[in-house]
């Protein structure tokens, strides 16, 4: 990595806040170049909705990053199926919506850009386009060709990783297994190492059940799979603490002893982290070999095309993204 770093952008749902945003973000002066695929023509549409100025250039991966200039991007260009009518997504796009996304991952999967941003994507409209598709985090996973990967939102004071991410709930249960556990926090302590430098990071463990099973009566997932595996894994150096109730594991006792919280499934977990840092969190997948981030909202269509988008949590995940690979560069160079 130079001492510019190269982020890859996807907009995400075209006719969404996505590309709204990412005008918006090309008006802020960033210590990285800002690449963007995407239809030019939708940008210039966007640009045209907010008022605000906006130049393409494609963008030269022979050439070294620099700084990005504001009003300025970079495209790796991409085409729509169907014209945009904002707010009214169109299944007939879906396949542009996973193109930007693919090359958007394979120009980072290659080394020729650091890390991929990824916008809001719809994901009902994806599978009414008859493309099987259960989020950014198993799609990446599965391009990537690693078995398992973790998803972890962040803020400033809070980390909150899934153990399972979009499941129905009645399947969650079933998907707690002792080797799918472990495979998570294996890569949920090393991704803390990796890209946070903690080097002896402390996880805390929600259990699945109300009260953590109650001692066996409100379930036994605790007894005969959360604690026989946490006590093991602790015996390899691994600092666990838990299974604790997640009404308890959420308060400030615990969270004061805790690098980051483990929930056994996302609306466990993500509902306190977005009441304590909405619009100022990033979405982080762990165990990919490469660094991916997203904002922590979702396509906003009942504002999208009204010039009312908030651009505060792309934000915070540009700037998130940023200090993560400077980290990682400082890292490098010790």
């Amino acid at each position: 990595m130079s001492d510019t770093p190269r982020l890859m952008i996807s907009a995400g749902e075209p006719a969404g806040i996505g590309p709204e945003l990412v005008v918006r973000l090309a008006q802020l002066p960033w210590q990285a170049e800002l690449a963007v695929c995407a239809d030019p023509q939708l940008l210039i549409d966007a640009a045209s909705l907010t008022g605000l100025p906006l130049e393409l250039s494609e963008v030269d991966y022979t050439a070294p990053a620099r700084p990005h200039r504001p009003g300025h991007l970079k495209i790796l260009p991409r085409f729509l199926t169907t014209p945009v009518t904002w707010g009214q997504p169109d299944p007939d796009n879906a396949p542009y919506v996973l193109d930007c996304l693919r090359a958007a991952a394979n120009r980072v999967r290659s080394g020729e850009a650091d890390a991929l941003v990824t916008g809001p994507v719809h994901k009902g409209v994806i599978n009414d386009a008859g493309i099987p598709f259960s989020g950014h985090t198993e799609f990446l996973a599965e391009l990537a060709g690693v078995e398992q990967v973790v998803m972890m939102l962040a803020t400033d004071e809070l980390r909150v990783a899934l153990a399972t991410t979009h499941l129905p709930l009645r399947a969650v249960p079933d998907a707690i297994t002792e080797p799918h556990l472990e495979r998570v926090i294996r890569i949920l302590h090393q991704d803390l190492q990796r890209h946070f430098g903690l080097d002896a990071p402390r996880i805390l463990v929600c259990g699945l059940n109300p009260h953590a099973g109650e001692c066996g009566h409100l379930g036994r997932e605790e007894i005969e799979v959360i604690e026989p595996l946490l006590a093991r894994l602790r015996g390899s150096g691994i600092a666990l603490t838990g299974p604790l109730p997640a009404d308890t594991a959420f308060t400030p006792g615990p969270l004061q002893q805790a690098d980051a919280v483990l929930a056994m499934y996302h609306d466990q977990g993500l509902p306190v982290l977005k009441f304590a840092g909405f619009n100022r969190a990033v979405n982080i997948t762990l165990g990919l070999p490469f660094v991916r981030t997203s904002v922590d909202h979702g396509t906003g269509l009942d504002i999208a095309g009204r010039n009312l988008a908030k651009v505060d949590s792309f934000r915070y995940t540009i700037d998130f993204t940023i200090g993560l690979l400077e980290r990682a560069r400082a890292r490098g160079n010790s």
